[in-house]
C-alpha cells in the first residue's frame, strides 16, 4: 500500500534537512565526490564520522520512521543493482534441508536482509615503506622536513612513547596514519599532528593509562579491552546499555566536571589499547572496536557519544581496523544501508553489521570463541586470564533439525572433566551424561535435558567419575531451522591418588 503524495512529501521535508546538516558536520559530504579520492585517502577519520552519523540518529528513527521507510522504499529499484555488485551477504547459513515452501517475506524483514549487507572486509595498511608510491614517500619526507622546521634543530616531540624524528620505522608508521587521514597531503597532516601534539600535552595524555580515575563501576561492562582477533589485534567492547539507568547517568554525566572525568576515563580505555600494538611495519597496528547496541539510550547519550567520536577521529587516525556492530535494531542497519551509497569502499568495508540474535555467528567470524565474552555466546569469563592464555576451544556448527553428540573418551576412574559448552543463540535442548565403560553399569545423567534460552550464557561444568568411561555433551536443534555456530572445550585431570 502506497503513502499518500501528501504525505510523503512533508515526512521528505521533515527528514532531510537533519540528513544534509549532519552529512556537513561530519564530513560525509564535501566539494569532491569521496568516491574520487585516492585508496589511502579514505581513513579512520570517515570512519569515526559514518558512526557520527549513525548514532545521531538512533533518536530520530526510533521516535519517527516513516521517513527512512519511505526513503528506502522509493529508492529501492534504483539501489538494487548497486547493492548487489557493491557488497557480500553477511547472514547466518540457513540449515541443509530439503527445500522448503517459499514464505512472502514482511516489509521489514526484507529491511533488514538489505541492511545486513557489507562490502569485502578491510584489509590493513602493512606500512612498508618499500610498498608507498613514490609520491606517498615524497609526502612523508615533507611531513617529517615540516615538523623538523617547526620543533627546531634540537627539538623533539613523542608520541605513544615513540620519537617522531627519531627516523626509525616506528616513527615512520605514526607519520603515516597522519598522512592517511588526510589524503597523503602534507599540510593537512601536518595540521591534525600538531592539533594532536597539543591536546595530547594538554589532555597529558601520555599518563592517563596509568591513573586511577574511581570509575571501576565501568570496568568490564562500558568499554573494555579484552582478548585478541584471529589475526592478533587488541579487541575493545563497547556496550552503553547501563546508562539506561537514569540514576547512573547522573552519576557519569550530570554536571561538566563528571563529564570530564568520564571522557578521560574513555580515552584511558582508548590509550590502554593502544599500548598493546606494534607500530612497526607488517605487525599489529591497529585494533577492532565491538559496539553492542542493545539498550542504548536513545537520547541520554547523544551528546557523550559525540564528544568520543570526536576525539577519536581527530587524535587516533587510522587506529581502527575495523568496527563491528552487534544487536543492531532494525533502523540502525536500514539507516546504515541508507547512508552507506555516500561511504567510500574503504570506510565501509571496515563496518561489521550484525542484528539481534546473531552476536555469536559475526563475531567467530573475526575472534576465536575462546576469546568472544561469555555475554556475546562465547567462552572467555572476566577471570580466565588470571590463569594464563585461554585453553583454545573446537568450534563446530549444528544445522536446523539436527542433535549433534559430542563425545569424550578414555576418561579414568577418579578423573575429573571440566567443559565448557556454547551454541549461539541457543534456543536449544542441552544434555550431559557420564557413560561407563563396564557392562551392566547405569548411565550418569550429570545434567538433566533442559531448554536453554538464546540470552544464556556459556555452560560452564565439571564431573568426577567413580569408574572408567566417557563423557557425552548433547545439543539438540531439532526444533529449528536455523543452523547455529557452536564451540567447546575440555580438561581432564587424573586422580591426585594415582
Amino acid at each position: 500500500m502506497f503513502l499518500p503524495l501528501p504525505l510523503i512529501k512533508c515526512e521528505l521535508i521533515l527528514f532531510c534537512p537533519f540528513v544534509i546538516i549532519n552529512l556537513l558536520l561530519c564530513g560525509v559530504c564535501s566539494s569532491r565526490p569521496l568516491s574520487s579520492a585516492s585508496k589511502h585517502g579514505q581513513s579512520q577519520n570517515h570512519c569515526f564520522s559514518s558512526s557520527l552519523i549513525l548514532f545521531s540518529y538512533f533518536h530520530l528513527i526510533k521516535t519517527n520512521p516513516l521517513p527512512l521507510l519511505t526513503l528506502f522504499c522509493y529508492r529501492d529499484s534504483f539501489r538494487a543493482s548497486r547493492i548487489h555488485n557493491s557488497f557480500q551477504m553477511e547472514k547466518a547459513s540457513s540449515p541443509e534441508a530439503s527445500p522448503k515452501p517459499h514464505h512472502k517475506k514482511s516489509f521489514v524483514t526484507t529491511l533488514m536482509e538489505a541492511a545486513t549487507l557489507r562490502s569485502p572486509s578491510f584489509k590493513e595498511d602493512t606500512y612498508f615503506i618499500s610498498h608507498l608510491k613514490s609520491s606517498e614517500k615524497k609526502s612523508l619526507q615533507e611531513l617529517k622536513d615540516k615538523l623538523t622546521a617547526s620543533l627546531g634543530p634540537d627539538g623533539q616531540c613523542t608520541m605513544w612513547g615513540i620519537p617522531l624524528l627519531s627516523g626509525d620505522e616506528k616513527a615512520d608508521v605514526i607519520l603515516l596514519k597522519f598522512l592517511r587521514a588526510r589524503d597523503f597531503k602534507v599540510s593537512d597532516s601536518f595540521h591534525m599532528l600538531e592539533k594532536c601534539l597539543a591536546w595530547r600535552k594538554e589532555f597529558k595524555a601520555d599518563s592517563v593509562a596509568e591513573e586511577e580515575l574511581g570509575l571501576e563501576e565501568l570496568e568490564g561492562v562500558v568499554a573494555y579491552m579484552h582478548g585478541y582477533d584471529r589475526e592478533g589485534h587488541p579487541v575493545c567492547y563497547n556496550a552503553y546499555g547501563v546508562f539506561r539507568d537514569k540514576d547512573m547517568c547522573e552519576r557519569m554525566f550530570g554536571d561538566e566536571e563528571k563529564l570530564s572525568k568520564f571522557l578521560r576515563w574513555r580515552v584511558q580505555v582508548m590509550e590502554r589499547g593502544i599500548n598493546l600494538l606494534h607500530f612497526k611495519p607488517g605487525g599489529i597496528n591497529s585494533i577492532i572496536q565491538v559496539t553492542d547496541l542493545k539498550d542504548m539510550p536513545k537520547r541520554d547519550l547523544r551528546v557523550v557519544s559525540n564528544q568520543i567520536l570526536s576525539l577519536f577521529q581527530d587524535n587516533y587516525p587510522e587506529m581502527v581496523a575495523r568496527k563491528i556492530f552487534i544487536n543492531v535494531p532494525w533502523y540502525f542497519s536500514v539507516l546504515y544501508s541508507m547512508f552507506s551509497p555516500f561511504l567510500t569502499q574503504r570506510t565501509k568495508s571496515k563496518f561489521v553489521l550484525s542484528r539481534q540474535g546473531y552476536a555469536a555467528e559475526t563475531l567467530y567470524k573475526f575472534i576465536r570463541p575462546e576469546d568472544v565474552p561469555v555475554q556475546y555466546g562465547g567462552l572467555s569469563r572476566t577471570n580466565d586470564s588470571q590463569n594464563g592464555p585461554p585453553k583454545p576451544a573446537s568450534e563446530f556448527t549444528v544445522k536446523g533439525g539436527e542433535k549433534v553428540n559430542i563425545q569424550i573418551e578414555g576418561i579414568e576412574g577418579g578423573a575429573t572433566i571440566t567443559w565448557d559448552l556454547v551454541v549461539g543463540g541457543w534456543d536449544l535442548e542441552y544434555s550431559a551424561e557420564f557413560v561407563p565403560n563396564a557392562e551392566g553399569s547405569y548411565t550418569i545423567a550429570v545434567e538433566k535435558v533442559r531448554k536453554l534460552s538464546p540470552w544464556e550464557e556459556a555452560i560452564h561444568n565439571s564431573f568426577t567419575s567413580r569408574e572408567a568411561g566417557k563423557m557425552i555433551l548433547s545439543v539438540d536443534n531439532t526444533a529449528s531451522r536455523r543452523k547455529k555456530v557452536a564451540a567447546y572445550r575440555y580438561i581432564v585431570r587424573k586422580s591426585c591418588l594415582d
